[in-house]
C-alpha cells in the first residue's frame, strides 16, 4: 500500500521511500531519518480543497444546541485546527493514490484512527486515547471551574461602571487593546467617541476587569454569579461526527474556551436585554459568539453593525456562513467587499466603512543593508518557527511581537525588539510576517515581503486577491530574502479612508 501510518516508536527501516510528520510527531524520532527523503506536504493548496467540505461539516455542527460553545463548528480557521485535519486527510489521501510508498508518522491518536480508515492507508495499532481523553477531560474541567471563580469576581466588580451605560445609548463592543486609552481613543475604531458624547464602550469578557472599568464598561457587570456557578458545566457535546469531530471536541473540551464562550453569551444577552441600545457596532470576524449576539439583537429590535477590523485571510471560513449577519458589515475597501460578496454575503449589507486601524500608509524607508522586520502573529507556534529561522537566517532582525500574545525571546546581536511597530522601526531592508496585516502594511508602504510558511501547521495567508509575495520555509528564508523585492499594489484597493460623519450617521 502507497502509505504506511505509524507512531513515531515504531518506525520501519525498510518498505518506504519516503516520509513525513503529521500534527503532534516531532523529536528525536524524525530526527534520526534521512531529510532529503521527506515527502512535501502543501497545506495550503489542500486547504483550498476541503474549504467546502468544512463549511458543509460546520453547518451540520452548528444546528447541535452547544455548538455555540465552541470554534471548530463555527469554521474558525485561525482557532480551531478542525479544518487543517482535514487538510491533511486530503494530503493522505493524494498519497495513497500515488504511486510512491509515503510513511506518515503520527502520535495523534484521533488523527491517527481517522486515517487507519482511509482507504490505501495500512495502520499498525494506534497511540493510546483513552488516557490523553481523560487527562483533557480533568484539565478542562479545572480550566472551567477556574473560570468560573474568575468570572463571578468579575461580575462584582464591573457592575458600577455597567450601571451607567444608560439605556437607548450607541454602543462599541470592543476587546481590550493594549492601544486603547481611557480618553475615548480605540484601537478598534480611532477617534469616533471623541465626536460623540452618546458612544458608550463595552469590553468584551476577554478583558480584565480594571482595564474594563478604565476604558469604559466591561460585559461581566451584566453577568449573574449564580449562572458562573454553572460554567464548570459547559462544554460542546457533538452529537454527531467522526475522529475528527470527537478530536475538536475534547481539545477545545481541555481548556477553559467554553466556559468563557458560555460567559459572553450570557452576559451579552442580559446587557442587550436590560439596556436595548440603540445599535450595537464591534470588530465583526463572525465567530459563534458573535452569531449569538445578532440573534438576541434581532428579537429585541436592536441594530447590529459589524466591522472589519481586519484583513480576511484565505484560512477564515467563519466570514463565509450567511446565518445571523449583522444588519450592515462595514467593510475596510473594495477587496474585503469584494472577497465577502464573493463568498454569497448580501451586497446590501455591505458598506466601505474604511479602515479605521490602517489610515493611509506613508512610505517606509528602505536600505538594503538595513536589518529586516519580523513580525509574529498570534499564533506562539508559529512564531517560535519563526524565530528560530531568523536566528539561523544569518541576517539581523528586528523582531515585533504580536501584541495580545507576546511569546518572549532572548535578544541577541541577531535578534532584537523592535522599539515599536513597523511604521517606527526605522530603515529597513525588508519584512518577513506570517498570518498578520503587517505584511499588508510593508508591501503597501513600499518594502520588498516574505510570507513565512511554517512547517507541519497552516498560517492564514491575509493578503487579498491579486497581491502575491515571495513565500519561503524556513530553509529558503535566506535566500528569499536575498531575493524579495517590492512589489506594486493600489492601497486604495485594500483600504479607504474613513468618513466620520458617515460612521455617525449610522450609530444615530
Amino acid at each position: 500500500m502507497p502509505v504506511l501510518l505509524r507512531p513515531p516508536t515504531d518506525l520501519p527501516t525498510t518498505g518506504w521511500d519516503a516520509w513525513v510528520p503529521l500534527p503532534g510527531t516531532a523529536g528525536s524520532a524524525c530526527d534520526s531519518l534521512d531529510p532529503s527523503r521527506r515527502q512535501p506536504a502543501p497545506l495550503d493548496d489542500a486547504f483550498a480543497a476541503i474549504a467546502a467540505d468544512w463549511l458543509a461539516l460546520g453547518q451540520r455542527l452548528s444546528a447541535e444546541p452547544s455548538a455555540g460553545l465552541a470554534h471548530a463548528p463555527a469554521c474558525a480557521g485561525t482557532i480551531s485546527d478542525l479544518g487543517e485535519m482535514l487538510a491533511w486527510t486530503r494530503l493522505v489521501d493524494g498519497w495513497a493514490a500515488g504511486e510512491r510508498r509515503v510513511l506518515c508518522l503520527c502520535a495523534d491518536p484521533w488523527l491517527f484512527r481517522h486515517l487507519a480508515g482511509r482507504p490505501g492507508v495500512t495502520a499498525t495499532p494506534p497511540p493510546p486515547l483513552r488516557p490523553i481523553e481523560r487527562k483533557l477531560a480533568l484539565r478542562g474541567l479545572l480550566a472551567r471551574l477556574k473560570a468560573a471563580g474568575s468570572v463571578a469576581a468579575a461580575s462584582l466588580s464591573c457592575r458600577a461602571a455597567a450601571a451607567r451605560v444608560p439605556p437607548d445609548a450607541p454602543v462599541l463592543l470592543v476587546y481590550g487593546h493594549p492601544a486603547s486609552r481611557p480618553d475615548g481613543f480605540d484601537a478598534y475604531f480611532g477617534e469616533l467617541m471623541g465626536g460623540m458624547p452618546e458612544l458608550h464602550r463595552v469590553l468584551h469578557t476577554d478583558c480584565p476587569p480594571a482595564r474594563a472599568n478604565a476604558l469604559g464598561a466591561g460585559l461581566h457587570g451584566w453577568g449573574s454569579v449564580l449562572y458562573a456557578a454553572t460554567l464548570p458545566f459547559r462544554h460542546w457535546r457533538p452529537r454527531h461526527g467522526d475522529w475528527l469531530v470527537r478530536r475538536a471536541a475534547a481539545r477545545e473540551g481541555g481548556t477553559g474556551t467554553p466556559a468563557m464562550l458560555a460567559w459572553q453569551r450570557h452576559c451579552q444577552q442580559r446587557f442587550l436585554d436590560r439596556v436595548r441600545p440603540r445599535v450595537v457596532a464591534w470588530p465583526w470576524e463572525n465567530h459563534a459568539w458573535e452569531r449569538d449576539l445578532v440573534r438576541t439583537a434581532r428579537c429585541l429590535g436592536v441594530r447590529t453593525l459589524g466591522c472589519q477590523h481586519a484583513t480576511i485571510g484565505t484560512l477564515e471560513l467563519n466570514y463565509a456562513d450567511g446565518d445571523f449577519l449583522p444588519d450592515a458589515i462595514a467593510c475596510s475597501g473594495p477587496a474585503g467587499r469584494d472577497r465577502l460578496a464573493g463568498w454569497g454575503l448580501p451586497a446590501e449589507r455591505l458598506w466601505l466603512g474604511g479602515a479605521w486601524r490602517f489610515p493611509p500608509m506613508p512610505r517606509l524607508a528602505h536600505d538594503p543593508d538595513g536589518p529586516v522586520f519580523l513580525a509574529l502573529p498570534v499564533q506562539r507556534p508559529v512564531a517560535a518557527q519563526m524565530l528560530a529561522a531568523a536566528a539561523a537566517s544569518g541576517r539581523r532582525f528586528l523582531v515585533r511581537e504580536h501584541p495580545m500574545t507576546p511569546v518572549g525571546f532572548a535578544q541577541s546581536p541577531r535578534l532584537s525588539r523592535s522599539p515599536g511597530p513597523l511604521a517606527e522601526a526605522g530603515v529597513l531592508s525588508a519584512v518577513v510576517f506570517a498570518a498578520t496585516s503587517v505584511g499588508l502594511e510593508a508591501a503597501l508602504g513600499g518594502l520588498p515581503v516574505v510570507r513565512f510558511l511554517p512547517d507541519g501547521v497552516l498560517a492564514n495567508d491575509v493578503l487579498p486577491p491579486g497581491l502575491a509575495v515571495a513565500a519561503t520555509d524556513a530553509a529558503g528564508l535566506a535566500e528569499a530574502l536575498e531575493r524579495a523585492q517590492p512589489i506594486a499594489c493600489d492601497a486604495a484597493t485594500v483600504f479607504t479612508t474613513v468618513d466620520p460623519a458617515a460612521w455617525r450617521e449610522r450609530l444615530a
